[in-house]
């Protein structure tokens, strides 16, 4: 297991205060044969200069500096640059545990998994941890079942950051008919659907070794931009199509309960008045066609979907209340 080399990529825009803490992280893995692949996206801050000096301290740090490309150009251009058998993503404003690279490694050796992934814990802005999940379970995926659990996302995070994926099914992620370049938000669902595609095996390891952080100014939490509508519907119609044209019946329900959430979440936001009344549109369709009797088997998302078309300020009142109650919409709220 030494001989076997690791890239990791990690895609750093005007995070300064942040990426020497994910660095050192790295450097500090208890598995060292290990390349550290950093592509500073055209930061205007001081990213740059930090990167640099911890790549004086430590030769398995290579730099990239580009223009600014966005998250998923960044990663693209660490992967074309990437010699390892494996590779795993860590975002620049977050860190790992020391021995996250040893367990992924190890558990793709002894399952021999194309994919092996963990749990993480979400770090706030004042310090406490929510762990997802941390049971310590062990999953063995068959590629039908990664594929299900992914979409599913009861447990599966759909990010890249809390995985390690063999090269040869990531390498040529930009031939692939159903990746769209220009998403910014949701490209590590689209991401995590191709490469589970090509996955024969994975395995799931529940220990949080990651260590996700919320912040005022990531993409995550930052103010609201029109693509964060659009881009996540966009995503999911991708993968809709994808599932369609490989006439997979077994995970067309899950697909269609996810792109009618989505659907759903666009015609309450307030921000976009055209969206919301396209998504409302659509869901309208969606009845009227028969599709939403036939398809979703999920009588929450049916009742959600009539509330929404034909009684959206009731709804809207039953939201809040809900809301309210458990709390979760304060749950991610960044001050």
């Amino acid at each position: 297991m030494d001989n076997i080399y690791i890239s990791i990529i990690v895609p750093a825009y005007n995070i300064e205060n942040y990426i020497g803490r994910c660095l050192e992280s790295l450097i500090r893995q208890t598995y060292k044969f290990l390349e550290i692949i950093v592509v500073d996206d055209g930061s205007t801050d001081g990213t740059g200069n930090v990167i640099e000096k911890y790549a004086l301290k430590d030769k398995r740090i290579r730099v990239i500096h580009k223009e600014n490309g966005g998250v998923s150009d960044a990663r693209i251009t660490g992967i074309k640059r990437a010699r390892g058998e494996y590779i795993g993503f860590v975002d620049g404003d977050d860190y790992v545990e020391p021995d996250m690279f040893y367990h992924l490694l190890q558990n793709a050796i002894r399952f021999q998994a194309d994919i092996s992934h963990c749990g993480y814990k979400m770090v706030f802005p004042d310090g406490h941890e929510d762990f997802y999940y941390g049971t310590g379970k062990v999953v063995r995926q068959d590629k039908r079942q990664g594929l299900e659990d992914l979409l599913r996302g009861d447990y599966v995070e759909p990010g890249l950051w809390n995985k390690l994926y063999k090269t040869s099914i990531i390498s040529s992620i930009s031939d692939a008919q159903c990746w769209d370049s220009r998403i910014k938000i949701n490209e590590d669902l689209l991401m995590n659907y191709i490469f589970f595609k090509n996955a024969n095996i994975s395995i799931y390891e529940d220990k949080t070794f990651y260590h996700y952080i919320l912040r005022k100014e990531s993409a995550s939490t930052s103010k609201k931009q029109h693509y964060k509508i659009t881009d996540p519907l966009r995503v999911i119609e991708l993968i809709r199509c994808d599932i369609e044209n490989e006439k997979d019946n077994i995970l067309m329900p899950i697909v269609y309960s996810r792109y009618l959430r989505i659907l759903i979440s666009i015609a309450m936001q307030n921000d976009w008045k055209k969206d919301a009344i396209e998504a409302k549109e659509k869901l309208k369709r969606e009845i009227i066609n028969g599709n939403l009797l036939k398809e979703c088997s999920s009588i929450k998302i049916k009742l959600m979907v009539l509330g929404v078309v034909y009684f959206r300020e009731i709804y809207k009142c039953v939201r809040l209340f809900y809301e309210k109650v458990t709390g979760i919409s304060r749950k991610f709220e960044i001050k």
